[in-house]
């Protein structure tokens, strides 16, 4: 049976904020220091300039906010997600071992999580009702993914470069890599471990591409 759309509700003035908090944080920096990043008067984003003096809810505009997702190398949909984070709360997603995600019959031709074998674990919502998670083994993705460290992969986030994915080849090869360029031709990616060589695939070669939208650390 289809799922239902939820009803929509209407963002608050607080979720707008701290989806802004979140996203400063996500890049190591105060509010201030994202408002400067973004070429904004330092005291954009500050705490004190969220109300006015005289009790008024005041929201940063558009352009403010636009302005922080290209200092950042965010896209609005991280941006809905940071808001989700703090309005939905949290999601079930299956979850499967990554040594598990190259064997077939886990997931479909779109790479969507399917058939038998997959657990399930509860993490924050990702606005994708196809999320899923992998449990990372091994050290071969260190220092940016430990033994142990559960991923949320979203085949619904649009990719940018830049990001983390998750690729797996028509060969059954499944790796975790950063995306470098991506071409009609060739898909290039990086390690994420500098130890082991960065990856050109031939797009005939890649079966589905997902970014990681969310990591347990």
């Amino acid at each position: 049976m289809a799922r239902q759309p939820k009803s929509p509700r209407a963002l608050t003035h607080g979720q707008i904020w701290t989806a802004l908090d979140r996203l400063a944080e996500r890049a190591g920096l105060s509010p201030s220091g994202l408002a400067k990043r973004a070429g904004l008067d330092p005291t954009t984003f500050n705490k004190s300039k969220r109300i006015t003096p005289d009790g008024r809810e005041r929201w940063p505009s558009t352009e403010s906010v636009a302005k922080a997702l290209a200092a950042t190398n965010a896209s609005i949909n991280t941006f809905v997600q940071l808001i989700g984070d703090g309005a939905r709360g949290a999601q079930s997603v299956p979850l499967l071992g990554f040594a598990q995600a190259g064997a077939g019959g886990y997931f479909d031709d779109s790479g969507f999580p399917a058939g038998k074998g997959w657990d399930e674990v509860t993490l924050p919502s990702t606005n994708d009702e196809h999320a899923y998670a992998l449990e990372i083994s091994g050290d071969s993705m260190r220092p940016a993914y430990r033994d142990g460290d559960v991923i949320v992969v979203s085949p619904g986030t649009p990719i940018r470069r830049g990001d983390r994915v998750v690729v797996r080849t028509t060969g059954g090869e499944v790796m975790v890599k950063e995306l470098k360029r991506r071409t009609a031709k060739t898909l290039e990616l990086q390690s994420l471990n500098p130890a082991h060589p960065d990856r050109v695939l031939a797009a005939d070669d890649v079966e589905w591409i997902a970014r990681i939208v969310w990591a347990s650390q």
